[in-house]
């Protein structure tokens, strides 16, 4: 059949009658998915040739947190004194807390170790993810030109928070996974982790015994593949929710762009503003559970079995 409009056709077999049907295309249009407003690619911002090749977007950002945290720490830490300033009131009061945190998970001797870590991670990924929130990061950069300094949309935005970078994020979960195995096998060393992983537990002897053993060799085989993609699953879920949360506001500035200028000034500042205050919430909410997540691994791997030990008790 034909349509009634004008325009390019397509021919292709109708399903159901052999015959050649069209398909009406009015005005070719490129393909714009819904969750791909923000590009999951970094943008490179020098030469590839040069020095500077490894410089991205979010490279830059997360060198700028970098430096925000260390100024900030130095700022607190700089000057202290028995009645604290402002900086350093509120420096001791959010390292004690996350300190308390992490002693109640992981135990005493443990978060002397692990403190560092984890402390540095739940700082660094909250101020990475809030950083990402403030107006000009992801809207600033490089696109088609539709006047002066403006562009009709920032296809390549100068700054783009490093956690919603995929290269970061794997970055900061392998450095976690590194400083597990270092803490697990000082602690238990690898004769332990193996036992930890794969021994049976219960005492059980003869052919209960046997069959035991053998569940707990196939559980420790599921725990090895479990460990294994730790930092794939720690990455992408930091990853995915900030660059969904980056869309989700890219998408709400964007709806009411066909309506005018006013209407689309208005719905560019009206409509994400509930959605940021989200992105708020979900920004802390990925850093305490990636660092709850680590400290968590990290107890469960350190800590000793003590069946052997009450079995003794009994006798």
């Amino acid at each position: 059949m034909r349509p009634r409009y004008s325009g390019e056709t397509l021919s292709i077999l109708s399903p159901e009658d052999p015959t050649t049907m069209s398909i009406l295309f009015s005005q070719p249009a490129p393909f714009s998915p819904v969750l791909a407003n923000v590009s999951s690619k970094a943008a490179e911002l020098f030469a590839k040739e040069g020095f500077l090749a490894f410089m991205t977007n979010s490279t830059l950002v997360a060198l700028c947190v970098l430096g925000i945290v260390l100024w900030f720490a130095r700022k607190a830490t700089k000057n202290m004194s028995l009645i604290p300033h402002k900086a350093q009131n509120l420096f001791e009061f959010v390292i004690e807390f996350l300190y308390g945190q992490v002693v109640n998970i992981v135990g005493e001797k443990q978060a002397k170790l692990a403190f560092p870590l984890l402390g540095t991670l739940f700082i660094y990924i909250l101020v990475s993810n809030w950083f990402g929130l403030l107006p000009g990061v992801g809207t600033i950069g490089w696109g088609e030109s539709t006047g002066f300094l403006s562009v009709k949309a920032a296809h390549d935005p100068l700054l783009r928070p490093p956690t919603a970078d995929l290269n970061a994020t794997a970055g900061i979960a392998l450095s976690a996974f590194l400083v597990w195995i270092f803490l697990t096998l000082k602690e238990v060393g690898v004769w332990g982790f193996i036992v930890h992983t794969f021994g049976p537990k219960g005492g059980l002897k003869g052919v209960m015994g046997l069959i035991v053993a053998l569940v707990f060799m196939f559980v420790g085989v599921i725990e090895i593949v479990s460990i294994v993609i730790r930092p794939v699953t720690l990455s992408i879920r930091l990853f995915g929710n900030i660059f969904a949360g980056e869309n989700v506001l890219h998408i709400m500035s964007d709806m009411m762009n066909s309506k005018g200028p006013v209407m689309s000034f208005l719905g560019s500042v009206a409509l994400p503003l509930p959605f940021y205050f989200m992105e708020l919430l979900v920004g802390l909410l990925q850093a305490i559970v990636f660092t709850l997540l680590c400290s968590v691994y990290i107890q469960l791997s350190t800590t000793h079995d003590d069946h052997g030990h009450e079995e003794g008790e009994h006798h």
